[in-house]
């Protein structure tokens, strides 16, 4: 029973990895941001986080993949150490993981931990860091592990299939990311209830066509007022058109993929319109 415990964990521990590091990279890459790729990146500096994010998925995609590579015998061969080095490299890695996510809970209660892109916005809690230690023991249990071999019998083909199974239990038990996912394919929650932060839709609009046709026009980086009015969120910039001042309104539909983002362009002191323009945008995170 202990030696099938040990035998599932890495197949385990290797799609883990790589499922977070794809996510990540594939959240990064849709918001054309890489501070958007993991929310635990509000931990460093600002100019790190780029370089930080980028670690953290090219770090489990060879971690991953270093699993799978090293399982068999060529990971094993004297003098080679491959197998125990990526191994307890994993473990140090989700050991980490328990800590980060243990400050971040204390430092910024609301921010999720990204651990699977954009389906980890909720905040963390235990069940979160708990699902990092429960990754950290597994593999740690995979050290001195010799190489992985198919089930010598049904028996034993079954026992692996009841400790993975198990297994997928617990960890499905300790990720909010299943739930969140239950939610968007069982249930469409009504946009004016819909709750997207500010930072997702500065991003959206940032990445959008909208905005790169009007930024030449904007004269500050941040922007006057954002409030939201049901479905919208409206972000308004002060800007200059023709040595005229304008405020350029940009109204953002609150949804998390594929947002119709529409312009106003109104002047300054009496509140004319000068003209207005939509689209419908597809870069988002």
């Amino acid at each position: 029973m202990f030696t099938a415990l040990r035998e599932v964990q890495i197949p385990l521990l290797a799609v883990m990895l790589l499922a977070g590091g794809a996510a990540k990279a594939w959240r990064t890459l849709r918001s054309r941001s890489a501070a958007a790729g993991m929310d635990a990146t509000g931990l460093v500096p600002l100019h790190l986080r780029r370089p930080v994010v980028v670690m953290l998925f090219t770090a489990e995609a060879f971690l991953g993949l270093g699993l799978i590579g090293t399982a068999g015998r060529l990971g094993h061969a004297a003098p080679h150490l491959a197998a125990t080095i990526v191994r307890t490299a994993t473990a140090l890695f989700f050991l980490v993981a328990v800590g980060a996510l243990n400050e971040l809970r204390q430092r910024r209660p609301d921010a999720g931990c990204g651990c699977f892109g954009e389906l980890s916005d909720t905040p963390i809690g235990l069940r979160t860091i708990a699902r990092s230690g429960v990754l950290c023991a597994s593999a740690v249990a995979t050290i001195g592990l010799p190489p992985l071999r198919m089930p010598s019998s049904s028996s034993e083909a079954e026992m692996w299939l009841a400790v993975l199974a198990f297994e997928l239990l617990l960890i499905a038990f300790l990720s909010p990311e299943l739930g969140d996912v239950l939610v968007r394919l069982g249930y469409s929650e009504p946009c004016e209830l819909r709750r997207l932060p500010v930072g997702r839709t500065m991003s959206a609009l940032r990445a959008s066509s909208p905005w790169r046709r009007y930024a030449s026009q904007v004269s500050t980086a941040t922007p006057a007022d954002v409030w939201r009015e049901g479905c919208w969120r409206f972000v308004v910039y002060p800007g200059v058109v023709s040595g005229r001042p304008v405020d350029i309104v940009f109204a953002v539909y609150l949804q998390a993929r594929r947002p119709a983002i529409r312009v106003a362009v109104l002047d300054a002191a009496t509140d004319e319109i000068l003209g207005l323009a939509g689209a419908r945008e597809s870069a988002v995170l």
